[in-house]
C-alpha cells in the first residue's frame, strides 16, 4: 500500500517526469541546439553580406547610371533606417508567427532585392530595392533575431552564444567587404549583387529542413536547463505583431533601465557603424593612405571582432554585464581620442594597436546588453525590448554618418568627429553605473 506522502508535493517531480521522458536525452538536446545555432549564424552572415555591398556599389552605380552621390547615399540612408526600425517589429512577428517563417521571408526578400538590382534602370528602383526589400529583409536577420534564438534554445551559455552571433554578424559584414569590392571592380557590380542573392537563397532549404522555433516543439528542453528550475515555456502571442511591438515599447519606456540601454546602444552605433565603418577609409585617405589598404584594415578589425565578441559572451556569463559595458565604452572612448594622431600614409605600430583593440571592442557590447534586457524585462519580452534598443543603435549610426561628413566638409578634418564620439562613449560608460545586473528582475507585464 502506498504511503500518503507519495501523493503529496514530494511526488510532484514524478508527476511531471513523463513529459521529460519524451526527450531523447542531453546528447540530442545539445546536438539540436547547436544545429539551430549554426543555422542562425548562416542567416546572420547572409544578412551581413548585403550590409557590406552598399558602400562598395556606390561608385560603380554612379559611373554606370550617372547618379549623384547624394542620390545613392539617400538610398543607403533609407536602407539603414528601415533596417533598424524593422528589428522590433520582426521580433514581435517571431513571437506571433514563429522564427522559421519570419526569417525565411527575410532571406527571400534579401535574395529578391539583391537580384533585382541587376535589372534596374531608374533611381527610384534603387530606393525601393535597397530600402524596402533589403532593408526589411536584413532587418529581420538583425541581432534581435539572434537574441530570440539564444533565449529560447539556451538556458546556459547564452552570453557565449550571443557572442558568437554578434561576432558572425559584424565579422561577416567587415570580411565580406574586400570580396564585394573585388567582385564589383572585376566582373562588375552585378556579380557582387548576384553573389549576395545566391548566398541568401542557398540558405533557405537548410533553414526549412533543420531549424525549429522552440525546443519544446521537438519534445526537448533548452540546452543546459536545470530540471529543478525549468524556465517558462514561451507560447506564440495572439496579439498582432505591430501592436505587440508598440505595447512592449510603451511598457519598457516607463523604466529607467530601457532608456539607459537605448542611449548606450545609440552611442555604440554612433562610434562603430556610423563613424568608423563609414568614415575610416576616407579619413585614412585624408592622411595619404590608399583606400585598398584602409579597407584591408577594416577587414582585420572584423577578424579581431569575432575574437572579442565571443570573449565578451564568455565574460557575460560570469560577471556583471553592466560593469563590462562600463569598461567597453570607457576604453573605446579612450582609443578614439588618439586615432587622429595614428593615421598616416603607411601603417605605423600605434595604428596596429588601434586596429586590434577596436576590433576586440567592436560589438563586444552586444552580449551584455542582451543579458541586461533579459534580466530587467524578462525572457518573454527581451527580444522585442532589444529590438527597440537595436533601433536606437541604427539611429545613432545614421546620425553619426551624416554628422561626421558635415564635420569633414566644414573643418577639413575628422578630428572633431573622433573627439565627439569619444565624449559620447564616456557619457555612456558613466550612465551604466546606475543600472546593475538584477538576476531576479520582474518580467514586463504581458499586455496581451
Amino acid at each position: 500500500m502506498k504511503s500518503p506522502e507519495s501523493t503529496g508535493p514530494a511526488a510532484l517531480p514524478q508527476a511531471v517526469s513523463p513529459d521529460r521522458a519524451i526527450s531523447p536525452g542531453r546528447a540530442r538536446t545539445a546536438r539540436r541546439a547547436w544545429t539551430v545555432a549554426a543555422l542562425t549564424l548562416l542567416a546572420l552572415v547572409a544578412g551581413a553580406a548585403f550590409r557590406s555591398t552598399t558602400g562598395a556599389l556606390l561608385e560603380p552605380l554612379e559611373t554606370e547610371f550617372g547618379w549623384t552621390r547624394s542620390a545613392t547615399s539617400g538610398a543607403v540612408t533609407a536602407n539603414l533606417v528601415v533596417y533598424g526600425l524593422t528589428a522590433p517589429f520582426a521580433a514581435a512577428a517571431m513571437e506571433r508567427f514563429g522564427v522559421k517563417r519570419v526569417v525565411t521571408a527575410g532571406l527571400l526578400l534579401t535574395a529578391a532585392g539583391s537580384a533585382l538590382t541587376t535589372v534596374m534602370t531608374d533611381l527610384w528602383q534603387l530606393w525601393v530595392l535597397w530600402g524596402a526589400f533589403i532593408g526589411v529583409g536584413t532587418g529581420v536577420m538583425a541581432l534581435v533575431f539572434g537574441s530570440v534564438v539564444a533565449n529560447r534554445w539556451f538556458a546556459t551559455r547564452r552570453g557565449l552564444v550571443m557572442g558568437l552571433f554578434s561576432g558572425a554578424n559584424a565579422c561577416g559584414q567587415l570580411i565580406f567587404l574586400p570580396l564585394i569590392v573585388h567582385l564589383a571592380h572585376s566582373p562588375g557590380w552585378r556579380a557582387a549583387a548576384l553573389a549576395v542573392a545566391l548566398l541568401a537563397a542557398l540558405i533557405v532549404p537548410f533553414w526549412l529542413l533543420w531549424f525549429s522555433d522552440r525546443p519544446q516543439d521537438l519534445g526537448l528542453r533548452p540546452y543546459g536547463e536545470n530540471p529543478e528550475h525549468p524556465q517558462q515555456d514561451p507560447a506564440p502571442s495572439a496579439v498582432p505583431a505591430w501592436k505587440l511591438a508598440v505595447v512592449v515599447l510603451r511598457e519598457a519606456a516607463r523604466r529607467r533601465a530601457f532608456w539607459i540601454l537605448a542611449f548606450t546602444f545609440f552611442v555604440c552605433g554612433w562610434s562603430t557603424n556610423g563613424l568608423v565603418q563609414t568614415h575610416f577609409i576616407p579619413a585614412a585617405h585624408d592622411h595619404g593612405m590608399p583606400a585598398t589598404t584602409a579597407a584591408g584594415l577594416l577587414a582585420i578589425i572584423g577578424v579581431f571582432d569575432l575574437i572579442g565578441t565571443v570573449l565578451s559572451g564568455w565574460l557575460t556569463d560570469r560577471f556583471d554585464p553592466a560593469l563590462l559595458l562600463v569598461a567597453y565604452y570607457g576604453l573605446r572612448g579612450l582609443s578614439l581620442v588618439f586615432i587622429n594622431t595614428m593615421l598616416a600614409p603607411t601603417i605605423e605600430p600605434p595604428l596596429w594597436i588601434f586596429i586590434v583593440f577596436y576590433g576586440l571592442d567592436w560589438v563586444a557590447t552586444v552580449p551584455p546588453t542582451v543579458a541586461l534586457c533579459r534580466e530587467h524585462f524578462g525572457i518573454q519580452r527581451a527580444g522585442i525590448v532589444f529590438g527597440w534598443v537595436f533601433a536606437a543603435h541604427m539611429v545613432g549610426a545614421g546620425i553619426a554618418s551624416s554628422a561626421a561628413g558635415w564635420i569633414r566638409e566644414a573643418t577639413g578634418s575628422y578630428a572633431l568627429a573622433w573627439m565627439s564620439a569619444a565624449v559620447l562613449c564616456g557619457a555612456a560608460a558613466v550612465s551604466l553605473f546606475v543600472i546593475r545586473s538584477r538576476k531576479q528582475a520582474p518580467a514586463l507585464r504581458d499586455a496581451a
